[in-house]
């Protein structure tokens, strides 16, 4: 029997760049030679390549319409190198290429031929964002853009696009980088088609009443007050987009299905929550639903004595936990404002 460490798979994080050549299946097969021989020149005369590959730290895998290249260098390498193949493209009008860029886990493995590929969840979401975009964009993850904003040279080149889904289902959080001169600042097509949540709608979220059942009025008073507290939290991150309590007050005793309420309000998320009370000691629970499919994304409960004067700080350990699972859904830096 193998080892367990010997069936390991050998994971390290990449900075990817996936490049498409857009058109390429229509053109006649010297035509597509031609095309590949010609990215492979603009691509090897980068800087960028060329020094990681001079240090070892440069994979290359060709995707037929054009190819993957994984920087084990820094975040910044795929994006600088995009940049330099997009100012070697400027010579080149009639050459359409899409590039899509992010940070994640890769590894090497051998197929079946016995040949070298690569492969990872890193690989895979990098193609995703490029698939977002049409000829000319550079489009960049959550995670390279969260990267790369703590620069003040990035900050004015990345251009949050919005949520964008993709095969099967799935959704990437899209950056669009250009500048005056380099990438394409036009709207991609699938977010002028309406198939991607635009980047200034944010996620609408309501905060419903906290349930309590019994007759003690303080308990009463504390389940409001949270409920109250968790909104005014939430209120202060952009792109999370708070229902008014006005509008979730009538919900107070409301026990039915989150995804008609979510759909009622217009919530992408509903946070619910109760409080029980057992001798001196209160159970307060708190739970995210996603309203589109009635998971619950993030639960927790949390067994406090009963003191008014510190049940509250109870909240500044939930709303984090809240917008960090958000972010973490959408791929998106979710700022204070």
């Amino acid at each position: 029997m193998p080892s367990e460490s010997s069936s390991e798979v050998k994971f390290e994080i990449g900075h990817v760049l996936f490049i498409d050549i857009v058109g390429y299946s229509k053109g006649s097969i010297n035509d597509q030679s031609e095309q590949i021989q010609k990215l492979k020149a603009i691509v090897r005369g980068t800087e960028q390549f060329r020094l990681a590959e001079a240090e070892g730290k440069l994979l290359r895998l060709p995707t037929g319409d054009g190819g993957a290249l994984v920087f084990r260098t820094n975040p910044e390498a795929p994006v600088l190198c995009a940049l330099e193949i997009a100012k070697a493209l400027k010579d080149h009008p009639e050459f359409r290429l899409r590039m899509g860029i992010h940070s994640g886990p890769v590894n090497e493995v051998t197929d079946l031929n016995e040949q070298a590929n690569i492969a990872g969840a890193g690989m895979n979401i990098a193609q995703r964002v490029m698939d977002c975009g049409d000829a000319g964009h550079i489009l960049l993850s959550k995670r390279v853009a969260d990267d790369l904003e703590h620069y003040a040279q990035w900050r004015s080149r990345l251009h949050e696009l919005g949520e964008c889904e993709v095969k099967h289902g799935v959704r990437v959080w899209v950056v669009n980088l250009y500048t005056d001169e380099l990438g394409n600042s036009e709207v991609p097509e699938k977010f002028r088609r309406g198939e991607a949540v635009q980047a200034d709608e944010g996620f609408w979220i309501a905060v419903l009443p906290f349930k309590y059942s019994g007759s003690n009025s303080d308990l009463t008073s504390l389940a409001d007050g949270l409920s109250e507290e968790i909104v005014t939290g939430l209120s202060r991150f952009s792109y999370l987009k708070v229902i008014a309590r006005t509008s979730t007050a009538r919900l107070a005793q409301d026990s039915g299905d989150v995804r008609a309420i979510g759909k009622e309000l217009g919530a992408r998320y509903v946070i619910e929550g109760g409080v029980r009370q057992a001798g001196s000691i209160l159970r307060i629970t708190v739970q995210l639903v996603d309203t589109t499919s009635g998971a619950h994304l993030w639960a927790e409960s949390y067994d406090r004595v009963f003191e008014p004067e510190k049940i509250f700080t109870l909240v500044d350990d939930v709303v984090p936990r809240i917008v960090s699972t958000v972010a973490d859904m959408h791929g998106v830096l979710l700022h204070t404002m």
